[in-house]
Order: structure tokens, then C-alpha cells, then sequence
């Protein structure tokens, strides 16, 4: 699954643009995913940037703006490996919030992801362990 960590480094430092303005770079992760409806960087962006790097890296993907969706696809590993799946929990973890981004490492603490809308970017950034619920491996196409 390098593959689409290689696609989503290549992507490093895409950003919202504030204001009126909308980064079409940000909307292209909506539009070449099939969700052309959508006409603006604010909206969460987290799901649609790792559908775009998977569909891009020729793996299958859930074409879903949520993040939970990613519970639903490919299959769950016990142990992570560098560029699985890494999905969150957000506000509640029963709840239909989340976050999904790419594996980097880990520490005791904290989850190292790189993903898209984080900091209304693509970065690399941390998240508590507390917020884990599941790393998945998808398969190519």
C-alpha cells in the first residue's frame, strides 16, 4: 500500500484556501471520485482525499465522504502496516464522526496519519491512540 502513501506525499501541503476562493486542487479529490456536486474546500475532506489516492493508486475505494465508511471496505489487520487505512473516531466513538488517513507510525500516545484535512491540509499529523478504532488493508483492482 505504498503505492497510495507515494500519491498522497506527491500531494504534501494541498490546502483550503480562505475565504470566497475554493483550491481546486482540494475539489479535484471530490469531483474525480464521482461527487461533482460539491463546490467548495470547506466541506470535510479527509474520506474524499483518501478515495482520490486510492482510486489513483488503482485500489478499490468507497467512493463515501465519510470517513466511517472505510470500516466497510477491504479488511481489517491486527497490526499496522506503513500506508494502511487508519480510521477515528471523532466527538463520540459509537457515534457517525470520524477521520481516515494513511498510516505513518505510532508511539505509546499517538497515531502518526497522512491525510487530507488536517489542519485543512494534507500533512502528516498526530492523533491520540484513544481515537483509534481500526487500521484496513484494500485491495487492488
Amino acid at each position: 500500500m505504498t503505492d497510495i502513501l507515494n500519491i498522497a506525499l506527491c500531494e504534501y501541503g494541498i490546502k483550503e484556501i480562505p475565504g470566497p476562493e475554493h483550491n481546486a486542487e482540494v475539489l479535484k479529490y471530490f469531483h474525480d471520485i464521482g461527487h461533482r456536486w460539491v463546490d467548495n474546500d470547506e466541506m470535510a475532506w479527509c474520506s474524499a482525499f483518501v478515495n482520490w489516492c486510492a482510486m489513483k493508486a488503482g485500489y478499490e475505494y468507497t467512493k463515501d465522504l465519510r470517513a466511517r465508511s472505510w470500516l466497510n471496505i477491504g479488511e481489517q489487520l491486527e497490526q499496522p502496516e506503513l500506508g494502511c487505512i487508519v480510521i477515528l473516531w471523532r466527538v463520540n466513538p459509537h457515534g457517525p464522526y470520524g477521520h481516515v488517513g494513511l498510516y505513518i507510525r505510532e508511539d505509546k500516545d499517538y497515531i502518526y496519519i497522512l491525510g487530507g484535512n488536517q489542519s485543512n491540509q494534507v500533512n502528516i499529523a498526530r492523533y491520540p491512540q484513544k481515537q483509534f478504532l481500526q487500521y484496513r488493508k484494500i485491495n487492488k483492482i
